[in-house]
């Protein structure tokens, strides 16, 4: 008989809905803060999209996911969170598509907005989901591969080490895709290493957090998954 648990849906719904706002909302603002002069290499600005200050929040939901309940449910949430980036993705390309109605004049100050904010290029569109799908898998096969090499003791080295490459092979899929032929290739080097540190140091400020919620969930769900006998592919929903 397959255990019912109080917070799994709850992780889940957390999980899709940052997955998503980090997706739509905030690529949509590009924005720039002044550097000191000793840091030079960035430049004097320092120009990221605002997605990236909350696209970290869906890691340490998928690092309590794992920790908690193991690879194969994380694997669950995965699968979910990218139907609904599939779903937004093809209802936005829908919505901006349909022909205005010549009726209502606020359509013509609305059409342009839905377009800049909702009508990605189909290179960024997949380069998002692809880089998505892999990055999230691999976060998670590190998180529970690292659980039970560690016998699960010290908590950090894993949330933190397994968003190091999660993280980084989320840059090095999605820049690429996304922007080569279309920036330089220093200044994609540079945005691309510099989210990748950002992502990283999210995780490691929220570290206490993490710490917290995943104590709790532990004890109110009396659940610590080890990953032992786990079938690592991505490709089912299996409980194992």
């Amino acid at each position: 008989m397959q255990r019912s648990y109080r917070y799994y849906d709850f992780l889940m719904a957390g999980f899709v809905t940052v997955l998503l706002c980090s997706n739509l909302i905030g690529p949509a603002k590009v924005c720039a803060l002044p550097l000191p002069e000793w840091l030079p290499w960035f430049g004097p600005l320092l120009i990221f999209g605002a997605g990236n200050l909350f696209f970290p929040v869906s890691y340490i939901f998928g690092d309590v996911l794992t920790e908690v309940y193991g690879f194969a449910r994380a694997r669950r949430v995965i699968w979910a969170g990218f139907g609904a980036m599939v779903f937004a993705t093809v209802m936005s390309t829908i919505v901006v598509g349909l022909p205005m109605s010549p009726t209502e004049p606020f359509n013509e100050v609305l059409q342009p907005a839905l377009e800049t904010v909702f009508g990605g290029t189909w290179r960024i569109v997949c380069a998002s989901m692809l880089a998505f799908w892999i990055g999230d898998f691999t976060n998670s096969y590190v998180m529970a591969r690292m659980k039970v090499w560690t016998e699960g003791r010290a908590l950090w080295t894993r949330t933190i080490g397994s968003t190091i490459v999660g993280q980084g092979v989320d840059s090095l899929v999605f820049y690429p895709i996304a922007f080569f032929g279309i920036w330089e290739t220093s200044t994609l080097f540079k945005v691309l290493v510099f989210n990748w540190i950002f992502k990283v140091s999210v995780e490691v400020l929220m570290t206490p957090l993490t710490y917290a919620v995943v104590h709790w969930i532990k004890r109110r769900e009396g659940e610590d998954h080890y990953d032992r006998d786990t079938r690592f592919t991505p490709f089912s929903l299996a409980d194992k």
